[in-house]
């Protein structure tokens, strides 16, 4: 699976379910089948319920808080693709952003860093609100 692929997956479809690459640019992310549990198609998005989801948009925001009150290192997600990245324990390298940035037909200077990481950062949050994530409002370009 591509690096993108990978991304949209852990994040859209956390608990399996499904391949982001599969899915088609607007379609739903909800998942196949039901749950026994009526508790997990919670909307809250609150600590220990299942990512909030809006008729089967998932709250990208909610999932990864989530993760990120979860983990051991304090990772700025909202800005951040190295962190994102290691939110979701991917590679975070210069190389694996590099080809991240070929996935995604970056254009600009690979060699910096810092112009590829913000690119990075905008087109991965697009990608996810492509695939059927609901991303907050400050997020957007």
């Amino acid at each position: 699976m591509s690096l993108i692929g990978s991304i949209v997956s852990k994040i859209l479809h956390p608990f399996g379910g499904g391949s982001a690459e599969a899915a088609p640019s607007g379609s739903s992310a909800a998942p196949a089948g039901g749950s026994s549990n009526p508790a997990s198609t919670a909307t809250t998005g609150s600590a220990g319920s299942a990512p909030a989801s809006t008729g089967g948009t998932v709250d990208v925001e909610s999932v990864l808080n989530d993760m990120a009150a979860k983990n051991s290192q304090t990772l700025n997600w909202r800005t951040s693709i190295v962190d994102l990245m290691k939110l979701l324990d991917l590679d975070s390298s210069l190389h694996a952003r590099q080809q991240l940035a070929d996935e995604l037909h970056y254009t600009g200077d690979k060699s910096d860093s810092a112009s590829m990481n913000i690119w990075l950062h905008k087109q991965v949050i697009k990608k996810l609100e492509e695939n059927g994530g609901k991303v907050p409002a400050d997020l957007k370009d």
